[in-house]
């Protein structure tokens, strides 16, 4: 992988990771058609520069994501530590499922990274979902902005689809959380809010695998400048992402997601059924 192979994989990622349309599925076609070799070192570039794109939520959301609330007089030990520290456990709680499961099925995931076809058909049933799903929580909201520790894990059990590629983990989150009684607003923001310890673990776990191997620790020697500049690209034009979709998804709801999910993956498995190479080079 070169500079400008990681720029343009970087920049797909920026504009889709916190999209319902699959990051990491997207970052899977482009490096089919950039024909870019689907070695250890780029299949862990794909995961780590996803932290770049997730830091923009800590820069853009700091003073909500640094903010601790105020223990009220009389709570004292554990209670008042989980009021205090309410936002973390919540994120904690969101988290846990995809972290029992991502160590359970490393292997398995990595395996289905390989493969486009499985990127395709999800995109098309993920876009169905997205066509429906307004109309099936709109009238379902209760308390739309408050977050409870049920709401977290089951939004965290969500999340835990997204592992499939093509599935989008802002995708199945975002449902999760409407599905829960929440407004897109608030479901789309806490999304965002539990990406951060998601993406965190998993790059910490991809770089961990890296430099442990001998053979993958060189290829990281050698490419430490493709990685930092993918994570510096994603984190910028992620920004703009996320303003982008709160806006839009708050007004206009999700069926153009869909609709666009459908497109490009009925696309792909066209050109698959006819034997169509989707490399440029």
């Amino acid at each position: 992988m070169d500079i400008f192979e990681s720029v343009v994989i970087a920049i797909v990622e920026g504009l889709t990771e916190f999209l319902p349309v699959s990051s990491t599925g997207h970052m899977i076609i482009a490096q089919n058609v950039l024909g870019v070799e689907s070695t250890d070192f780029v299949k862990a570039f794909t995961f780590i520069i996803q932290f770049g794109a997730i830091l923009s939520v800590v820069c853009l959301y700091w003073k909500r994501f640094f903010r601790l609330k105020e223990v009220p007089e009389g709570k004292k030990g554990l209670e008042a530590f989980l009021i205090k520290y309410d936002f973390y456990w919540k994120l904690f709680l969101g988290f846990l499922p995809a972290a029992a499961l991502g160590l359970l099925f490393n292997d398995l995931l990595d395996m289905m990274l390989e493969h486009v076809e499985v990127v395709a058909v999800t995109l098309v049933l993920g876009g169905v979902l997205m066509l429906f799903v307004d109309k099936w929580f709109s009238k379902n909201e209760s308390n739309p902005s408050q977050m409870t520790d049920k709401r977290s894990i089951i939004i965290g059990l969500y999340q835990c689809i997204s592992m499939i590629p093509g599935v989008s983990r802002s995708m199945a989150t975002i449902v999760g959380g409407m599905q829960q009684g929440l407004s897109r607003k608030t479901a789309a923001e806490f999304s965002f809010f539990l990406a951060v310890p998601t993406m965190l673990a998993a790059s910490v776990y991809k770089m961990f695998g890296l430099v442990s191997d001998p053979v993958t620790a060189q290829q990281l020697n050698d490419n430490w400048v493709v990685l930092v500049v993918g994570m510096v690209v994603a984190f910028v034009v992620a920004l703009a992402a996320i303003k982008f979709f709160i806006n839009y998804v708050t007004k206009y709801g999700f069926k153009v997601f869909g609709w666009y999910r459908i497109i490009v993956g009925g696309a792909i498995i066209v050109m698959l059924l006819c034997d169509v190479s989707l490399k440029m080079v």
